[in-house]
């Protein structure tokens, strides 16, 4: 009996052991999962080239506001540090110690840079054509032979408004201090209040002061568009470029990507200030391009801001530079610039 029962025992220990190891095998163990490998995220943010660019207040800075705007809210296609400057003395230094990349410049100092610095800089397209305009305080000029025996006021004698008028006189068989007597005494300021106070009854004044004086004194009135003029005399073969974008040569060398980016960006910054007025009139304050909103908003539909590439533009911004040429060789530099100066893109 006892034997039975250690056999019994024996049997009943195997059974439990043989269910024991199948509960084992047949428990549904789901398999461990390996930990993921930590992927780092792709930055969406690509670091953008980075350009300085220096602008003038007035006319030939204001297509560049609709640029500084959008670099201001990070939404421009490259990191851009902008310079405003008031006279474009002040840029001249900046320029030739190669502090800027990309200037705003009036065109006869972009060719006067390009003999000064070697070649070293390159016009890469003329952004303002022309801003000149005769005022009168009356009514009995409607033509350039309208100003025979008059006096017309003008500032800055041997600048480019005294060459471009003077050559408009004489295409029209007038000469200036004999048949039209230029009197150079005041200075753009001066004169445009002068013009509102009624001290002088013609005067040649550029934008915004032609605005500023017409929204000042209601007797004025604008008696003759010389870009219309200077558009007569050269057939309409010709351009008035009063502003022209410039570049450092070796920046464009080795920055072609970049520099075709920014003309790509300005063109629209162009456009966006003449098609929406009112909203570049008040960038154009807010960035103190012009002092006001107002005088803006009504300057830029004379302000003839453009932009042209400066292969399309070089025939007439060479004929432009003939012209400057034939009157004082200093002011285009001394020589006519060759086609090195004239950036492709």
């Amino acid at each position: 009996m006892k034997h039975l029962f250690k056999k019994t025992l024996f049997i009943l220990m195997v059974v439990m052991l043989i269910i024991s190891m199948t509960a084992c095998s047949t428990e549904t163990t789901a398999p461990e999962t390996p930990e993921e490998p930590e992927i780092e995220e792709a930055s969406e943010t690509v670091e953008k080239g980075s350009m300085r660019v220096a602008a003038l207040n007035g006319p030939t800075g204001m297509g560049m506001v609709g640029l500084m705007d959008s670099s201001e809210s990070g939404e421009a296609g490259l990191d851009y540090e902008f310079t405003l400057m008031s006279s474009p003395d002040e840029l001249v230094g900046k320029i030739i110690n190669g502090e800027v990349d990309v200037a705003a410049v009036p065109t006869n100092l972009a060719s006067v840079l390009y003999n000064r610095t070697e070649g070293q800089v390159q016009l890469a397209a003329v952004n303002t054509l022309g801003v000149l305009y005769v005022l009168e305080d009356g009514d009995t000029i409607h033509s350039v032979e309208d100003l025979k025996g008059k006096t017309v006021n003008i500032s800055g004698k041997g600048a480019t408004p005294d060459f471009a008028f003077q050559y408009i006189l004489q295409q029209n068989q007038l000469e200036a201090d004999k048949d039209v007597m230029l009197d150079f005494a005041l200075q753009h300021a001066d004169l445009a209040a002068a013009a509102v106070e009624g001290d002088v009854t013609i005067a040649l004044l550029p934008q915004p002061h032609v605005t500023s004086a017409l929204m000042r004194n209601q007797n004025l009135r604008i008696a003759l568009d010389i870009t219309a003029e200077w558009n007569k005399v050269t057939n309409n073969e010709g351009q008035l470029a009063m502003g022209a974008i410039i570049v450092q040569k070796e920046f464009a060398e080795n920055n072609k990507a970049l520099l075709d980016e920014f003309l790509k960006e300005y063109e629209a910054s162009v456009n966006f200030v003449n098609q929406e007025m009112e909203a570049a009139a008040a960038l154009i304050e807010k960035y103190g391009i012009l002092p006001n909103a107002a005088i803006a908003k009504n300057a830029i539909p004379y302000s003839n801001i453009v932009y042209i590439d400066a292969q399309e533009a070089k025939s007439f911004v060479q004929e432009f530079y003939e012209v400057l040429f034939s009157f004082d060789p200093r002011s285009v530099g001394g020589q006519l610039a060759d086609d090195g100066f004239y950036y492709e893109k």
